[in-house]
């Protein structure tokens, strides 16, 4: 008669099959990769929170140019549409030039009008001043004839004086001295005719000169209203400009607010332009900024794109977010409750953007900043993984060949 194998026989037989499928090489090595991948990420992992400071709370960030005119008026026409890109300077809208036309021509006539016065007045004052040097001539003729006159006079009196002495000696006759007396009173008068003439020359010079200084002051007005009016010419002409809206730079047209007809005011904003060039602004935490400095390696994962791209750190604002916002924290007044607070980092891309694709700002980033210098390079994770695979392994296979051997 025969003897039943124990219950737990079966038991054993199943598990000794099991551990030997467990022992093959198609379980260990697949699982021996499976373990080396998880252990790579691991690696990687470590290896970033320990050089590395990253936030989720970053957005990319462009200069937004609004677009306003700056004259009034009725629109007619405006050739872009929403989110189109243009290059600088090309046409945005255009605003009826009428009459900013007709202003400017009004402006041209009397800028005109003012040149032939000024033209005009300029030659008065020149014709003044020839006046004058007439007049200063006249005088200085008026004064030598006066100067030879006294001369003449002088010398008659002298003569005078002579025939006196000689008449109460009774060298001279009485004929020769009335005629010496008469020459005396002759000299006398044409001297007095000259100084008079003289004085009058000289008056005429001064009123000359009156004169030119008023046309020296009709000249300078006339001269500053023709500039008033070649100012004015330049503001219409201006104005007449403003009447085409133009991109200030490349972009993309956006917010478009504004179709042909309508009618708009100065600073009224039409639409915007956001420039190609882009940024990112990560808020960090303060405890996150112990070794962040400018010029750092970074990388940025786009979520609308789901890349990644180089690119550096610019700088580090000087205070947090909180302290700019519009209603700053007063800490010194009721209970304080510390937050951590948040610093505004710029970070600029080193490589250029997909150009196949709009980013705009307040896409949102997830930025990751090598704060420290030493990184270990992925092929020695690489290898560390694998050795770590192998030896996980290897102690796997004996523990397997040990329960192999006892059963």
């Amino acid at each position: 008669m025969s003897e039943n194998p124990p219950p737990s026989a079966p038991a054993k037989n199943g598990n000794g099959a099991r551990l030997a499928r467990l022992n093959s090489p198609w379980f260990l090595w697949p699982a021996t990769v499976v373990v080396a991948g998880l252990l790579y990420f691991g690696l990687l992992l470590l290896n970033a929170a320990f050089t590395r400071e990253s936030t989720d709370d970053a957005f990319i960030e462009a200069h937004v140019v609004s677009i306003a005119p700056r004259v009034a008026g009725q629109v007619l026409a405006v050739p872009v549409l929403d989110n189109q890109f243009v290059h600088s300077n090309d046409l945005l809208a255009q605003i009826d030039p009428a009459d900013y036309a007709v202003k400017l021509a009004q402006k041209q006539a009397a800028a005109e009008s003012q040149n032939a016065n000024y033209g005009t007045v300029l030659a008065a004052y020149e014709l003044m001043g020839k006046k004058v040097a007439t007049a200063e001539a006249s005088a200085r003729k008026a004064k030598a004839d006066a100067e030879a006159s006294a001369a003449t006079a002088k010398r008659a009196e002298a003569d005078f004086e002579r025939s006196q002495t000689l008449l109460k000696q009774n060298t001279v006759s009485q004929q020769e001295f009335d005629a010496a007396k008469a020459a005396k009173l002759s000299a006398q008068a044409d001297l007095k005719s000259a100084e008079e003439n003289a004085a009058e020359e000289a008056s005429k010079v001064e009123e000359a000169q009156s004169q030119l200084e008023a046309a020296g002051a009709e000249a300078g007005m006339a001269l500053s209203q023709w500039k008033e009016a070649q100012t004015n010419v330049i503001a219409a002409q201006l104005d007449l400009s403003y009447t085409k809206l133009l991109a200030p730079c490349d972009g993309r047209v956006t917010r478009k607010s504004v179709e042909p007809g309508n009618y708009v005011d100065v600073g009224q904003m039409l639409m915007s332009i956001v420039p190609a060039e882009v940024w990112v602004v990560a808020n960090f935490k303060e405890s996150q900024l112990k070794h962040m400095k400018p010029g750092q390696r970074a990388m940025v994962t786009i979520d609308a794109l789901d890349e990644s791209f180089a690119a550096h750190v610019d700088s580090i604002q000087a205070g947090t977010g909180a302290r700019f916002s519009l209603l700053p924290p007063e800490n010194a007044t009721g209970n304080y409750v510390k937050v951590v607070q948040r610093v505004p980092v710029k970070i600029v891309f080193d490589e250029p953007l997909p150009p196949d694709r709009t980013i705009g700002p307040g896409l949102s980033v997830v930025p990751e900043v090598q704060v420290v210098a030493f990184r270990v390079p992925e092929w020695v994770m690489v290898l560390v993984a694998l050795m770590l695979a192998g030896a996980a392994a290897a102690g796997f296979r004996r523990v397997l060949k040990r329960k192999l051997g006892v059963s």
